[in-house]
């Protein structure tokens, strides 16, 4: 019987691997990369995953998503002696505060994290490391927000959960020994662009005090141009390919994938938006440095009006904050950016921060020249898993949250 087992998982790995090889491209690490081999292995581990995942769902054993967020919830880390932690409901919102043991004078600072995941995956407990993390190496009480994911709960059902939990934070902080006027809203990837979105809404809400900052780590801001240099020069390095990131993105929307083609030429926006969108959203605003390794401009293709009415929830700030007005922008907090030269999400950073500059927003910049989309999260996992760019990148942000 052992036998048997071992012989069938070794024809499954055999297939999946086989189907992940024809359906993928061979990544591509830029050269100089110094930790390649450790990247190609994570790559390929992913990708395993993924077909795994396709296979035990077509022979139904379990949906795709739901083996996806099991494997990304992994093991959850020993009991910290260090730290106070309870779950809790803001209203009905799950969370997870993490609070330091050790005395303080005064009131600490509040953090609200926001996990990325493309608003399909990720969890408090996927980011149990990062947050204990945070509150440990910062002195702070952190508050991990398990907002609804898709598609069980269709977008904007994660924006609405986030918002309404930073809301019944700002206005209950000092109950936990925060000081309403230091809470700070993080998030990474999908999560940066909530805590941007959120941090947005905020603005105009003259009952609640003023965020102190926002931290935005490697976050998607923008569906106007897929095209960027960025998404050129890392369309096949590794973990977020472009492919990929699209189509979780059209997923999270619950749109057909079918358009992906025409996504990619931009033929969903019409021309009185591009005339609009081009003053915030436009190659010639990456600086030529980040166009070093190559980029073409790209070439202009036919509207459809059909595409738009499908796209047009991807051009409500919500989900592309940088289209935001003037008028919010200028209100933000004190910001911090992380971006990553090798993510195809590099230069919806580079732009945001142009915006806030141009509005006079303080903004704390933090660019990880060896950083690929996911190494800070890996960070938290330790020295066998993590990169140095990740390890660099968590030193930066709590050295950015001592500040605050």
């Amino acid at each position: 019987m052992e036998l048997l087992l071992m012989v069938f998982f070794a024809v499954l790995t055999v297939f999946v691997v086989i189907a992940f090889y024809y359906e993928h491209p061979k990544a591509e690490i830029p050269h100089g990369f110094s930790q390649r081999q450790k990247l190609y292995v994570f790559h390929y581990i992913i990708n395993f995953l993924f077909g795994l995942a396709k296979f035990f769902e077509k022979v139904g054993i379990m949906s795709e998503i739901h083996f996806l967020r099991t494997v990304m919830d992994g093991i959850p880390p020993f009991k910290d002696k260090q730290l106070f932690i309870k779950d809790l409901m803001f209203e009905k919102v799950k969370v997870r505060i993490y609070k330091p043991k050790i005395s303080t004078t005064g009131q600490r600072r509040g953090i609200l994290y926001f996990h990325g995941g493309v608003g399909q995956y990720g969890s408090i407990r996927a980011y149990e490391r990062t947050c204990r993390y945070f509150t440990k190496n910062s002195n702070s009480v952190v508050v991990s927000v398990g907002y609804r994911l898709a598609p069980e709960h269709p977008y904007p059902a994660q924006f609405e959960d986030c918002l309404t939990a930073t809301i019944h934070f700002m206005r209950t902080a000092q109950d936990y020994g925060v000081d309403p006027s230091r809470i700070i809203i993080c998030g990474d990837s999908s999560g940066g662009t909530l805590a941007a979105a959120v941090a947005q809404a905020l603005v105009n809400k003259r009952d609640l005090p003023k965020l102190r900052a926002q931290i935005l780590i490697y976050p998607f801001f923008q569906c106007v141009d897929l095209d960027l240099p960025s998404y050129q020069q890392n369309k096949q390095v590794p973990i977020l390919l472009k492919k990929r990131t699209l189509a979780l993105g059209l997923k999270y929307l619950n749109i057909d994938l079918s358009v992906l083609g025409a996504m990619r030429k931009a033929c969903h926006v019409p021309e009185d938006l591009q005339l609009k969108y081009q003053k915030w959203v436009s190659p010639d605003y990456i600086p030529d440095e980040f166009k070093a390794r190559g980029y073409k401009p790209s070439t202009r293709h036919p509207f459809s009006k059909e595409l738009h009415t499908l796209a047009k929830p991807m051009l409500d700030p919500v989900f592309s904050p940088l289209l935001a007005e003037d008028s919010v922008i200028a209100q933000l907090p004190e910001t911090f950016i992380l971006t990553c030269e090798f993510d195809v999400l590099r230069d919806d950073g580079l732009l945001y921060k142009k915006r806030l500059d141009d509005h006079g927003i303080k903004v704390t910049w933090c660019h990880l020249q060896e950083g690929f989309h996911g190494t800070v999260f890996l960070a938290a996992y330790g020295r066998a898993i993590a990169f140095h760019s990740g390890n660099k990148g968590l030193v930066k942000i709590v050295n950015f949250l001592r500040l605050m």
